[in-house]
């Protein structure tokens, strides 16, 4: 035991020189992550919620899945590309999920980057975690609408066929539709009073409707 606190303190020493030295993007954040670890590691096959804020910030994640093993990794305002080329070494492999649910992409397209870039990027991370995490059941939470986000929403629609088309003949993967159950009832727009009042992130009944739609999948 006290062989196993060693490595971990270790690690993060480690971790937080390559931060420094690379300038990593949310460094702050991941550095706690690490020695949240090091106090308490996660055990193997538990069920990791890895992305952006709208994952940080879902603040009763592990209390609406009670009993069940989560790993919450939410990195400020990260985009898939940053999961891709920073994060998974410290936030993802160590903790050998059994399942890994990604919710990332919308800050990317607010950045700029394309329909087919966020494909790119998504298949670049599902190979890497399927390398290495082959038994491990991947889930990517479709990219909201945000309300002021709006101008974004086709690429937002494109990005999230692009994903879905990708997942259907990959081994252990699917695409879990988020967008719709966010939707103000008869029409196909999101329904504002599920946004906090920046209308970019989810309030409690917005994760009212996540828990709803993931539920099952989490069992």
């Amino acid at each position: 035991m006290k062989l196993k606190l060693f490595l971990l303190l270790i690690g993060c020493g480690f971790a937080a020189r390559v931060f420094a030295q690379q300038g990593f993007p949310f460094d702050n954040e991941i550095r706690a992550f690490k020695h949240q670890d090091s106090l308490n590691f996660p055990k193997p096959d538990g069920i990791l919620f890895i992305g952006s804020s709208s994952i940080r910030l879902w603040g009763d994640l592990e209390q609406r899945f009670a009993g069940k093993p989560i790993i919450k990794r939410g990195v400020g305002g990260c985009m898939l590309q940053q999961l891709v080329d920073y994060y998974t070494p410290y936030i993802l492999f160590p903790y050998h999920p059994r399942k890994i649910f990604i919710y990332a992409g919308d800050n990317d397209i607010a950045a700029g980057r394309s329909a087919a870039f966020i494909a790119k990027e998504f298949d670049k991370l599902w190979t890497m975690i399927h390398e290495q995490l082959p038994q491990a059941e991947i889930y990517f939470m479709s990219i909201k609408q945000s309300p002021v986000r709006a101008k974004y929403y086709d690429t937002v629609t494109k990005a999230n066929e692009l994903v879905k088309t990708y997942l259907k003949n990959k081994p252990n993967s699917h695409f879990v539709d988020l967008v719709t159950a966010i939707y103000k009832p008869g029409t196909t727009t999101p329904d504002s009073s599920l946004f906090k009042k920046d209308h970019l992130h989810l309030n409690a009944k917005g994760y009212d409707k996540w828990q709803s739609a993931l539920q099952p999948l989490v069992n």
